[in-house]
């Protein structure tokens, strides 16, 4: 079933694909895996330069598990969901004792290790290590969504549908399968947007199911989400406090970047819950030791 398909996207992304360090001959899986988790809800211009600088300071697993959860968490600045600095400190701890410091290349045990669910494990794995396996990101199920069923967007989750529709198009080939994955993903990325789709310049635009029905849109629209004034925000002052203090911070200090009292209680005992900020004896705070 992929054929008709492939060619098409294979020679679109040899023409268009960016050039992403995570992409690179050189790349190692550990490159690989951070890029995995940052890219997480992050898009790539916010991502590019903090992958460069925490690969710069922690070029292994074994370098990063070697320091402090605090450390990740500074260097995370505000990249945004500051527990996956976290979940990767824990990540390098597990492989660097368990692994021999190498990032697993099987599915199933990326799949035990902190914070990777089934798309990150699947996408560490055909990326890394050129494995056959359906990378289902929001990217690959709009084209998927679009070319295959005629809908502008896919559901909230993806369904066993997808998935067997996302494998029955992998190319029998490993490495032209790896291929496959990661054009599809840049094609959703680049050309067929969630809001600005470029049908015109789109290798598949012949075969696409939702552009040759005219387009329908979808029946509920989709509602960024609001961020301004949320406890997200809160926690990220409260964060952003911590990291640039060179000592622990008491809890008075914090009242100067968070002016609701029960909203700034409510994010830092979140931080706190989350392994994010440690509550100390003496009645300050500070970043997980």
């Amino acid at each position: 079933m992929t054929l008709p398909y492939l060619a098409p996207v294979l020679d679109w992304y040899s023409a268009n694909a960016r050039d992403l360090p995570w992409r690179a001959p050189t790349a190692t899986p550990w490159s690989v895996l951070v890029s995995e988790v940052m890219l997480q809800q992050t898009p790539v211009s916010r991502v590019l330069p903090a992958h460069r600088a925490w690969l710069a300071r922690w070029p292994s697993p074994a370098a990063l598990a070697a320091d402090p959860p605090a450390a990740a968490v500074r260097q995370w600045d505000r990249l945004g969901y500051p527990r996956r600095a976290l979940r990767l400190h824990e990540t390098a701890s597990i492989v660097t004792r368990r692994h021999d410091g190498q990032v697993p290349s099987s599915r199933d045990e990326l799949l035990k290790l902190p914070g990777i669910g089934a798309y990150t494990a699947a996408a560490v794995a055909v990326f890394a290590f050129g494995r056959r396996h359906a990378v289902l990101d929001t990217n690959v199920r709009r084209v998927l969504a679009r070319l295959a069923s005629g809908r502008e967007f896919p559901g909230p989750q993806p369904s066993t549908a997808e998935y067997r529709l996302a494998e029955s198009l992998l190319p029998a080939d490993t490495a032209v399968a790896a291929r496959w994955s990661v054009a599809v993903m840049e094609l959703g990325a680049l050309t067929c947007t969630a809001a600005r789709p470029r049908c015109m310049e789109c290798p598949l635009a012949p075969q696409c199911t939702w552009l040759a029905a005219g387009r329908p849109p979808a029946k509920a629209r989709r509602v960024g989400q609001r961020y301004e004034g949320t406890d997200r925000q809160c926690r990220g002052r409260l964060l952003a406090l911590l990291r640039e203090s060179p000592e622990p911070v008491w809890l008075k200090n914090f009242d100067a970047v968070w002016p609701d009292d029960s909203q700034r209680a409510r994010a830092l005992d979140g931080l706190v819950a989350d392994g994010l900020v440690d509550p100390l004896p003496d009645g300050r705070f500070a970043l997980p030791a």
